[in-house]
């Protein structure tokens, strides 16, 4: 391995500054953790390879060639021998919805059914641990697999009495029964809302069972919300996972509950990992009226950024286009209008709140960057950055658009191995600018990589093998798709770590081992990034750090 020969070491401020008295004698700084003999990939520019790094007080101490680290061994320093294993930064996942991801382990998970009837077994099998009456909730259906849409009498013949609905595999779409139908009001005379549609049975009218984006609204309302403990819940055991994959860092798209409920495990130390938790529309007054900014926190919690949709999703055919679906005169859902959009951005804006938002198609991605572009002069003096969340689709010269104003790209690569067939069929002739992540980075993009999980898995070593193949865990398709979109293994990594870390601006403590930063690790068992790229597949992650202390596996 290839070493810069530099080895940067923290000067403690009290060092520098203090006035010593006359016979004062220096006291060797020792570290509380040292790691030798390892592969360690630092996504420090200054530093990119090490060997060893030491570790004090939940910070990096040093990092770099052996020699230059012994001398921080002190007589109560533990020495973790790691016998030529791969450490990495701690991946942090920009995008993910944590709450929705633990409530869901409890729920009908139809990730991979293939077939309308495989998941109305499933539905069955679950009435019974329902009980009377009970909600059955699931997610992970996917239109695409069943070869169309499903309807409400499918399930109203297993579950007739019992309320069912069940979330698409991308969100964007609901499948319920018509007890569940009954109990939000919604029938023949229900009126569409303007960001959203009841799908309707042709002859009659009637509401066949599917609603889309902001139809799903009144069925969201009917739900039991989850008690304060079973949020918190849900919380510890997706945090748990999350640390078993290597990730020490989250950004959470969700409801007040989820920030309340994290508050809860925070002030109790039972946050394992950091996390960065962004703001509904509806919690915009709130935050206003407090006085709380983007930012706002510490390292372990802090408030992220508005989060607004201007589209659905591909999957769901409710992305909006600037030219219609292939096959059809349809161009999708336009959530929520320009003219919203500015208003709300710039009211973020001036209250010190940055803007993430929703864009998939082409049509919802030239309002963004129009409208971010428009209102650069109230959010770039307060130095917010500005998202986009997902970028999947970009017009002709839009790249270019979103690195001039640098506007941050947050992308989920899993989405492109997952999407590849369905954006064929549905975007015929524009799939060359589809999950376009060389191009964005060319362009001079701040790109950052995240899971969208529970819509994808939350794993992200499977996330920087589809970034660096664009094919599937099958090798499909062979030579990857659009494979001038790919990235090479250490601007994937980057777009994990410091890339995400810069989306919440905390690149200053995060994202890179280097010295005075947060000394999150990962410990992987195989170096996934000089071998064939199936290694990120096979590697195991063998042990996770946040601030120098184990939440997952072991060091040797």
């Amino acid at each position: 391995m290839e070493h810069s020969g530099v080895c940067a070491r923290i000067s403690l401020q009290a060092r520098e500054s203090a006035v010593r008295p006359p016979g004062h004698k220096e006291v060797p700084v020792s570290a509380d953790l040292v790691l030798t003999n390892a592969r360690i990939y630092t996504v420090d520019e200054r530093n990119p390879f090490a060997e060893a790094m030491a570790i004090r007080d939940g910070r990096i101490l040093a990092v770099g060639r052996a020699a230059d680290v012994e001398p921080l061994v002190g007589f109560h320093s533990r020495r973790a021998d790691l016998g030529g294993r791969t450490v990495v930064p701690g991946f942090i996942d920009a995008h993910l919805h944590l709450l929705s991801y633990g409530l869901t382990l409890a729920e009908v998970g139809l990730q991979g059914v293939i077939s309308v009837e495989e998941a109305v077994a499933m539905v069955h099998a679950a009435v019974g641990r329902a009980g009377q009456d009970g909600w059955i909730q699931g997610t992970g259906w996917d239109r695409n697999l069943f070869g169309r849409l499903p309807t409400r009498h499918e399930l109203d013949q297993v579950a007739p009495d019992n309320p069912v609905i069940l979330a698409s595999k991308d969100l964007h779409a609901l499948w319920a029964n018509s007890r569940a139908l009954e109990i939000a009001g919604i029938g023949p005379g229900t009126e569409d809302p303007p960001d959203g549609e009841i799908v309707r049975d042709p002859p009659t009218g009637f509401p066949t069972g599917v609603l889309r984006e902001g139809a799903r609204a009144s069925l969201f309302r009917a739900v039991p919300k989850p008690t304060g403990g079973q949020c918190e819940a849900a919380l510890v055991e997706a945090l748990t996972i999350a640390a078993s994959v290597g990730l020490t860092g989250l950004q959470t798209f969700e409801d007040a509950a989820t920030f309340r409920a994290l508050q809860g495990l925070r002030s109790r130390g039972q946050l394992n990992l950091r996390v960065c938790c962004h703001l509904w529309k509806d919690g915009l007054d709130q935050a206003i009226e407090l006085g709380l900014r983007t930012g706002f926190g510490d390292e372990w919690l802090r408030l992220g950024h508005l989060k607004l949709f201007l589209d659905g999703a591909l999957g769901s055919q409710t992305a909006f286009m600037l030219e219609p679906y292939a096959n059809s005169e349809y161009t999708g859902v336009q959530t929520m209008s320009r003219g919203e959009f500015r208003e709300l951005v710039l009211r973020a804006a001036e209250a010190g709140i940055a803007t993430a938002v929703h864009a998939i198609g082409d049509a919802a991605n030239r309002i963004a960057l129009d409208v971010f572009a428009e209102t650069a002069g109230t959010w770039r003096p307060a130095g917010l950055r500005q998202r986009i969340e997902h970028v999947q689709l970009l017009a002709p010269g839009d790249a270019r658009h979103l690195g001039r104003l640098g506007v941050i790209a947050s992308m989920q690569p899993s989405h492109a191995t997952a999407d590849w067939q369905v954006a064929e069929r549905h975007w015929a002739g524009r799939v060359e600018r589809a999950y376009a992540w060389r191009t964005v980075l060319d362009a001079g993009t701040p790109l950052a990589f995240g899971s969208d999980c529970p819509v994808e898995p939350i794993a992200p070593l499977p996330g920087l093998y589809a970034a660096v193949t664009r094919r599937t865990r099958d090798g499909l398709p062979e030579g990857g798709w659009r494979p001038e979109q790919r990235l090479t293994p250490t601007e994937a990594l980057k777009a994990y770590t410091l890339g995400a870390a810069y989306a919440s601006g905390e690149e200053s403590i995060k994202g890179s081992l280097e010295p005075g930063k947060l000394a999150d690790f990962v410990v992987l068992a195989a170096d996934p990034f000089t071998g064939p790229p199936e290694l990120f597949l096979e590697a195991q992650v063998e042990a996770t750090a946040v601030g120098g202390k184990v939440v997952y596996g072991q060091l040797p």
